[in-house]
């Protein structure tokens, strides 16, 4: 008889369930697994079918009230076996009472309402060339210049809780660009570009208006070397939606941003492209 086991992930399969990530169309970040890992190394699961790990899900813990759901893949020969469920159960448990988060895929939208998940709303992933480069706008600075505490409140405006050692990582992945924005003594925003399997993700790319947005959006284009672009963005924001439009993005992925208990109270104005779908 076959035995199935549900267990803590070692270190180093995290790049197996990154890879996983990028079979399924989901282009990850070159270096996700390891900002990913270093931020609840406890909340990520694999199931292991006679040896074999076939099945992963993360649930990070954030902190005692918040948490998110994501990697959540079963290998295609296994599915429909029941692993992906025993695996989600014990990871949920993990998450005990507190507000859970996810970005899931539009198909199994159904099946996390049964679980009790309801919608809040749906993240478009864009894609296209990046714009033409131009000078920076006034008050573009490299992100390592502003105060870190400056990066981490303005992140925590656009996020249910404080993730410090989550963004402490982020902004600083190997062959990532940052920027922050200056509007005088005012932080207006910042953004990240990641080197990904295609192209480039920006995300997180938060700021007070779509202007700050855009002047953000072109500074990090200008320094890729590469010419395709990606950004998720909240499909209820439409300044957010008209940028990606404005530099003929085309929307190539959804997902359904839905929550266990309730929708965090984050200002969604702000955010002009989702940090990752895996972990928020």
């Amino acid at each position: 008889m076959s035995e199935y086991v549900v267990r803590k992930m070692r270190p180093e399969e995290a790049a197996l369930a990154v890879e996983w990530a990028a079979l399924e169309g989901w282009n990850p970040g070159l270096h996700d697994a390891e900002a990913f890992l270093a931020t609840d190394p406890d909340g990520f699961f694999v199931g292991e079918l006679d040896g074999e790990v076939i099945s992963s899900l993360a649930g990070v813990a954030y902190d005692d009230s918040y948490g998110f759901l994501g990697l959540y893949i079963v290998k295609p020969e296994q599915r429909g076996k029941g692993y992906g469920l025993r695996l989600w159960q014990e990871v949920t448990a993990y998450l005990a009472d507190r507000n859970v988060g996810l970005d899931g895929v539009l198909a199994q939208q159904a099946n996390y309402e049964r679980s009790g998940f309801t919608l809040a709303y749906r993240n478009v992933r864009y894609e296209g060339h990046r714009p033409a480069v131009t000078p920076d706008a006034a008050g573009i600075v490299e992100l390592s210049s502003v105060p870190f505490d400056d990066v981490l409140a303005y992140d925590r405006s656009v996020f249910p809780v404080e993730r410090r050692g989550f963004i402490q990582r982020w902004i600083a992945m190997p062959g990532s660009v940052a920027l922050g924005l200056r509007r005088g003594a005012a932080f207006a925003g910042f953004g990240v570009a990641r080197k990904c399997r295609a192209g480039y993700k920006i995300g997180p790319l938060s700021a007070d208006d779509e202007t700050a947005a855009d002047d953000l959006f072109r500074a990090l284009c200008a320094r890729l070397d590469d010419d395709l672009v990606y950004l998720d963005v909240p499909e209820p924001h439409r300044e957010a939606v008209a940028l990606a439009e404005r530099y003929g993005m085309q929307p190539s992925f959804e997902t359904v941003r839905m929550y266990n208990q309730r929708e965090p109270a984050v200002d969604l104005g702000r955010i002009f492209g989702v940090t990752t779908f895996e972990l928020g």
